[in-house]
């Protein structure tokens, strides 16, 4: 063997090495997701979860692949649900249709109420998951209706109706009526303080994200976005607000999208603010059945962007979602940085990512960032773990 095929040898005899210990590291690790789609699609096409299929980005068998433990599932009710009044509705239809789902592949899965039951269920060698209402429970905001929801197992609850403004708090995206929340909405973090529910303030408008962090007795989170310092929208976070959430005790979750993650990207997609009157966008759901608005939500499903329908000079790969995830990091500290994909979600991944099975990718781009193994582990799952004890008490 020559000097050169002898140094060549010991370079991919080290890589392999180098490849092995970050597998290692990432399928030793605790790793949860604050934010994933797929019971929207089980509800409006009949699907499985427990499935492989061979599209979109989540499925049992692919978050297996991927080494995730545990998952915050989206019960997600889209607006098109809101001018009839069929909020409450939908969400008690994704409610059950994602009990049933985890019943139905109970081998595999089980549902989680507090940390307790994380712990009890990833050492059974299954991944917990636990229900993360993305949507309104109602647009008025009736605690009976929260309350209801608890007893069936949600622990957690976006504050904010998605994208748009409910009666008690402002949307990110939406025109403001309450300079961020009003009294109901104080009512009704009081409320989830005292069941002991996570108080989601994504999508919510800078001032209500400040002012639910005041009102709130226990820390909050912010399931999936991105930093307004790098992407200058209003759905994303802005530094004081993520102060604000970090100094109060919670966590921020990452979202893997091009959207909220690459400049570039974003300046070739979208033209223009995303803040709009979106009352006016959903007059021609308002005389529509349930049968009839399922039917075109489902005409958009899977919700995830084509990467062939973009340019590759617009992609980020994942070094560049790590770099962010590092900006965060250092905006507030490690021990308050989480990942949310929101796979499923719409967002078109990093290069190197087609769907879950390849989370164990972010873990590789943490190394490659030089950061150290229980940084990594706060990142993957330890934050939101801690954050979970701590508001349910368990």
């Amino acid at each position: 063997m020559t000097r050169f095929a002898a140094l060549a040898f010991s370079a991919l005899v080290w890589l392999a090495q180098a490849g092995s210990a970050q597998d290692d590291l990432h399928t030793s690790s605790f790793v949860m997701d604050a934010h994933v789609h797929v019971m929207t699609r089980s509800l409006l096409e009949g699907l499985d979860i427990g499935d492989r299929v061979p599209d979109g980005h989540v499925d049992l068998p692919r978050l297996a692949e991927g080494g995730l433990d545990a998952v915050f599932f989206s019960v997600y009710t889209p607006e098109a649900y809101y001018p009839a009044r069929h909020e409450v509705k939908n969400t008690f239809r994704v409610v059950s249709l994602a009990l049933d789902q985890i019943d139905r592949n109970s081998d595999r899965i089980e549902l989680a109420l507090d940390a307790e039951d994380i712990r009890r269920i990833v050492a059974s060698g299954k991944i917990a998951a636990l229900l993360d209402l993305e949507g309104p429970f109602d647009l008025d905001g009736d605690l009976n209706v929260l309350r209801a929801l608890y007893r069936l197992g949600l622990r957690s609850a976006q504050l904010t109706a998605h994208n748009f403004t409910n009666e008690f708090a402002d949307s990110c995206c939406d025109i403001p009526k309450w300079g961020g929340i009003n009294e109901r909405g104080r009512a009704v973090i009081r409320e989830m303080n005292r069941l002991g529910m996570l108080i989601n303030v994504a999508h919510g408008s800078t001032e209500t994200i400040l002012q639910t962090v005041e009102a709130s007795e226990d820390p909050v989170v912010y399931t999936h976005g991105g930093f307004r310092s790098i992407i200058d929208i209003e759905r994303l976070i802005s530094d004081e607000a993520a102060k604000a959430v970090a100094d109060k005790g919670g966590v921020i979750g990452l979202q893997f999208g091009n959207s909220f993650n690459n400049p570039e990207y974003f300046k070739w997609r979208f033209d223009g603010p995303l803040v709009a009157n979106i009352s006016t966008r959903l007059d021609r759901f308002r005389q529509m059945s349930v049968a009839e608005i399922d039917a075109s939500v489902a005409g958009g499903l899977p919700f995830v962007t084509d990467p062939s329908s973009v340019p590759e000079r617009y992609r980020m790969g994942i070094d560049q979602l790590a770099r962010n995830i590092d900006f965060g990091v250092r905006l507030v500290g490690e021990d308050h940085i989480a990942l949310g994909s929101d796979f499923d979600g719409g967002p078109l991944l990093a290069r190197e990512m087609q769907d879950a099975s390849d989370y164990g990718e972010v873990t590789k781009a943490l190394v490659r960032l030089g950061y150290g193994e229980e940084r990594i582990r706060k990142i993957l799952g330890g934050n939101l773990l801690r954050l979970i004890e701590e508001v349910t008490g368990k």
